[in-house]
């Protein structure tokens, strides 16, 4: 996805499997508009 491992799932960050899900799934979303505008310019 882009970020180093750990970067939202190290434990010693204190966020919870919930907290978790919705920082990994906001930061997909850079990621897949690059890609979208990628595939239009084609």
């Amino acid at each position: 996805m882009g970020l180093p491992p750990g970067w939202v799932t190290d434990p010693d960050r204190g966020q919870t499997e919930n907290h978790q899900t919705m920082a990994l799934g906001n930061g997909v979303l850079p990621l897949q508009a690059i890609v979208a505008l990628k595939s239009l310019r084609t």
